[in-house]
């Protein structure tokens, strides 16, 4: 749990540009998202997840000894997010009608992409260093979530790791020539990681249609911001951080 004093919030340090390199959320800086919450179209609610994506997004609560950096275990960047992302990526799915292989794929790449990243703040690579980690660890990987490592789910996967903290206009040629191979998965697993924003400290760093390439982005956007308010304050609560994010999950109806 956060020992980080009001005073010295999220938020407050952010407009004082004095933000730590691990950065964990704080009652102030739920109350501040709550309070901006935006003015959300309405909208059917998500469906719930299918069985087979309520199992991968429960083991997406990672081995901390997977983690570059154990104390990201419980920052902005580390299993909350992970899982919400994972999540996500799998509400994505369902409603573009992926098929079960791929959305496991896209699960399991989810819940690693910031798996090597050193702290929280703009940590440059920490997408290439996880997508290598994944490829040289895949039979550990894919058998966590119960599933198969074989060479095209494994490049998949590791492509769209690697490409999600690269903006599509800094895509060099050999990023859309990978692009190309894996283009699907990568582009749901940049609209889930972008989702997950709304943790984030400051509005302008809030989820932005503009960045993503995929739809089903906006009709999720309510879900993703409530998601973020239950699991953060399940969190400060004293809850573990997978079972923050699952008490999330089941409040909104998304797991059974």
């Amino acid at each position: 749990m956060s020992t980080t004093s009001p005073a010295d919030s999220l938020v407050e340090l952010t407009a004082r540009k004095q933000l730590p390199h691990h950065q964990f959320t704080d009652p102030a800086t739920v109350r501040w998202i709550t309070t901006n919450r935006p003015d959300f179209p309405d909208g059917p609610p998500p469906p719930t997840l299918r069985p087979s994506s309520q199992e991968l997004v429960t083991r997406a609560a990672i081995p901390r000894d997977w983690l570059a950096e154990p104390k990201c275990q419980d920052s902005l960047h580390g299993v909350r997010h992970a899982m919400r992302t994972a999540a996500l990526a799998a509400l994505l799915a369902e409603v573009v009608g992926l098929s079960d292989k791929d959305t496991a794929t896209l699960v399991l790449a989810a819940a690693l992409h910031d798996c090597r990243r050193l702290h929280d703040k703009d940590d440059r690579g920490h997408g290439a260093r996880a997508a290598i980690w994944l490829t040289d660890n895949a039979d550990t990987v894919f058998s966590h979530f119960g599933l198969t490592a074989t060479p095209s789910r494994i490049t998949a996967a590791a492509t769209a790791v690697r490409l999600h903290d690269v903006p599509y206009e800094h895509f060099a040629p050999d990023d859309h020539t990978d692009h190309s191979h894996a283009e699907t998965i990568s582009d749901l697993l940049k609209a889930a990681d972008a989702l997950d924003r709304y943790r984030l400290p400051k509005l302008t760093w809030w989820p932005d249609p503009a960045r993503v390439r995929t739809e089903s982005f906006t009709g999720l956007r309510t879900t993703a911001f409530e998601l973020v308010i239950r699991s953060e304050a399940a969190w400060l609560a004293g809850a573990s951080g997978a079972d923050a994010v699952l008490a999330g999950l089941a409040h909104l109806r998304l797991i059974t």
